[in-house]
């Protein structure tokens, strides 16, 4: 049994066939220019959301948190919690404030009273549809100027980064539901409701 924090928690998953892509030994400035790649792929993955949060006060946690009630409606706190990997205070924070605006909606477990299973209300489901259109159109359109054979590259660039534990989760994640989200209308939370604080 490993304690927490050992390096085999933090290993790399290994793929299933080390053997079947033989490739060289990738060079440090390889290894260098990737993690730079990363870096300003990820600022312009999140800078069309960031502009919409910071209009109306939340940061990158509420996006994560609305991203994943949407993807599997009743959800619970629970397992919330395993998804995003942070701690009960952190997204008790994030929640409520979400609750509060009317962009959660937070019910008693169907199958455990003591459970709380989260879903969007119309007005977070418009929100998250805001936040999340830009950023699929951004990785749609990489995806079709790089080709499959790129993109499929890419899955597997991601998944063999991630520790054993996030892959995992990352494969036990339920199919998308079909999209519920109706027209995205105006600014779902008015001047008057937006908070001042936002969550890093």
């Amino acid at each position: 049994m490993h304690h927490q924090g050992s390096p085999d928690d933090h290993a790399p998953a290994a793929t299933a066939d080390p053997d079947a892509h033989p490739v060289a030994a990738p060079s440090d400035e390889q290894v260098r220019r990737g993690i730079e790649a990363m870096y300003f792929a990820y600022r312009a993955f999140t800078s069309d959301p960031d502009l919409i949060l910071d209009q109306i006060g939340y940061g990158r946690a509420h996006h994560r948190t609305l991203h994943f009630i949407n993807r599997e409606p009743g959800l619970t706190v629970t397992a919330l919690l395993a998804v995003l990997g942070v701690t009960k205070q952190s997204l008790n924070r994030v929640l409520r404030a979400l609750i509060e605006d009317g962009l959660v909606d937070s019910r008693i477990g169907s199958r455990d009273r003591r459970e709380r299973q989260l879903c969007l209300t119309d007005k977070g489901a418009a929100l998250e549809r805001r936040l999340s259109q830009a950023q699929r159109a951004r990785v749609r359109a990489a995806y079709h100027a790089a080709g499959p054979q790129a993109v499929e590259g890419f899955r597997l660039v991601l998944e063999a980064m991630m520790d054993a534990e996030m892959l995992a989760r990352f494969h036990a994640l339920s199919e998308p539901a079909p999209d519920r989200h109706r027209t995205a209308g105006p600014d779902p939370l008015p001047a008057s409701e937006r908070r001042t604080e936002a969550a890093e």
